[in-house]
């Protein structure tokens, strides 16, 4: 009454295989195989140990699922190996060796982050869809809502109609636009001497003034958490809004440096006291000028209105020289910093303070042509007391005492082989200043700036601790949506 199918013990798949599925799925099974080899998926991973531990995790998760349907596999880029391009981060410096290795047998590739996670069956099934023949810039849509600083104020008359990527739930160009984009960065170099948002930048170049092809938007590649009742519908998904690996780091191991100058003492520093001070155990004001009252220190170096490099050194050489060698981390802020020591020590229990670090948000000066990346000040400027050292033990100090810090210090650990760490969580600018879809799937660390805002405000409703369920919508304290 029954029939029996006898697998011999230690078959190989194949047998497996053909005893328990049809002869069509097996034939599916093996297009679908030889479409992934195809793909070169490029993970956006970082050399810090935490960052490379991640995206090894997802390059395993990728190749396991392409194990699964057979014996094709998918080329899987790591950009921190890709040792030969300080700028590979910026992706474009990247084209021209993409389209020489890749044009011949591949039809897309694939970006992604190292918290993108990707359903590789399904991103198939999405990538099926379209010609890939043709020229294709595939991702989930963003825009501005109102022209910003941070893109130069780019489509100031109606900046919603220009769409750029959300790196975070991938993205993909078809095998026939990376020829063409490598044609012309071989012809014409990039002409921006600053890489400030990639994503933003790179829309803007592949564009071409209108010329080249719009950002297609995917439905399916998400930014949901990947127990998002969405997840059977997306391709891709996003595992982390703010990263905890064992115990936050403990208040007494951070300490916080404050810059600024006598003429900001009555309309910032009242600002930091009644928001976020509280966090912090360890905090110094540094200025030009030694007020009691907050109270300040006067480090002796005159305030500039440039740069303020004469300024952060002598704060490194502080914190070496006058702190407990026990405390293993520093944070350098402006005044007009928001930001969030409650969640900051959740963020650095993912790194080594033994190793040397310099964390916060990254921009790129000249990457085309050799530059530097460089952690941009006004968001916070994180160091494990190693990076401190290790720095200072070099010759490498500012060219003048006005030289912007945070380039020079971007510059000096370059030098030194010392990675920059770039966390999307730290802000340069205020929360309008981003699409609100962007913020939405993290829970940010810290924003910069005080103009057209109240601070106060922007402090209670992003970064309190208070409102930490908020970045699922709910409402805690002050409406996000007027901030």
């Amino acid at each position: 009454a029954f029939a029996v199918s006898v697998v011999p013990e230690g078959a190989e798949d194949e047998t497996e295989l053909s005893v328990l599925q049809k002869p069509e799925e097996s034939r599916t099974i093996s297009k679908i195989s030889r479409e992934l080899k195809e793909i070169v998926f490029v993970i956006q991973s970082q050399s810090n140990s935490f960052h490379s531990k991640r995206a090894e995790d997802l390059k395993k998760d990728i190749l396991k699922q392409a194990a699964d349907l057979g014996k094709e596999f998918p080329t899987v880029l790591l950009i921190h190996q890709m040792d030969k391009h300080e700028g590979a981060w910026t992706i474009l410096p990247l084209m021209q060796d993409f389209s020489v290795t890749y044009s011949r047998n591949s039809s897309w590739i694939f970006f992604c982050e190292e918290d993108t996670r990707v359903q590789v069956v399904k991103l198939l099934e999405i990538l099926g869809r379209f010609d890939r023949s043709k020229e294709w810039f595939l991702g989930k849509a963003l825009y501005d809502e109102e022209s910003t600083i941070i893109h130069h104020y780019a489509f100031a008359e109606n900046p919603t109609v220009f769409k750029f990527p959300d790196f975070a739930a991938g993205w993909a160009l078809s095998i026939p636009l990376v020829n063409t984009l490598a044609k012309k960065l071989k012809s014409e170099p990039l002409k921006s001497d600053f890489t400030i948002d990639l994503k933003h930048e790179i829309a803007l170049y592949i564009w071409q003034k209108g010329e080249g092809p719009h950002l297609t938007p995917v439905p399916e590649f998400c930014t949901d958490d990947v127990n998002s009742y969405k997840v059977d519908y997306c391709a891709t998904t996003f595992s982390n809004f703010l990263p905890l690996c064992g115990e936050p780091v403990k208040k007494e191991d951070i300490f916080v440096a404050v810059k600024t100058c006598r003429k900001f003492h009555g309309d910032r520093i009242p600002v930091v006291k009644q928001t976020w001070e509280r966090e912090a155990a360890l905090i110094e004001y540094y200025s030009d000028y030694a007020d009691m009252s907050i109270p300040t220190i006067d480090l002796g170096i005159p305030n500039t209105d440039r740069g303020h490099c004469g300024k952060t050194f002598a704060i490194l050489e502080r914190f070496l020289n006058h702190t407990s060698p026990r405390t293993p981390w520093l944070v350098i802020v402006d005044d007009d910093t928001l930001i969030s020591i409650f969640r900051l020590r959740k963020l650095l229990s993912c790194y080594d303070p033994n190793e040397p670090v310099f964390l916060g948000e990254r921009y790129g000066y000249g990457l085309g042509t050799g530059g530097y990346s460089y952690i941009t000040g006004g968001g916070g400027m994180v160091f494990s007391r190693i990076a401190v050292q290790k720095l200072l033990a070099s010759k490498c100090r500012c060219y003048s005492m006005d030289a912007p810090d945070d380039m020079v210090l971007g510059m000096c650990f370059t030098g030194l082989g010392i990675p920059i760490t770039h966390s999307p969580l730290f802000h340069q600018a205020r929360p309008m200043d981003y699409p609100k879809d962007y913020l939405s799937h993290q829970i940010p660390v810290s924003f910069h700036k005080h103009w057209n805002i109240d601070p106060v405000k922007v402090y209670f409703a992003w970064l309190a601790p208070n409102s930490e369920e908020s970045h699922n919508g709910k409402k805690v304290g002050y409406n996000r949506e007027d901030l």
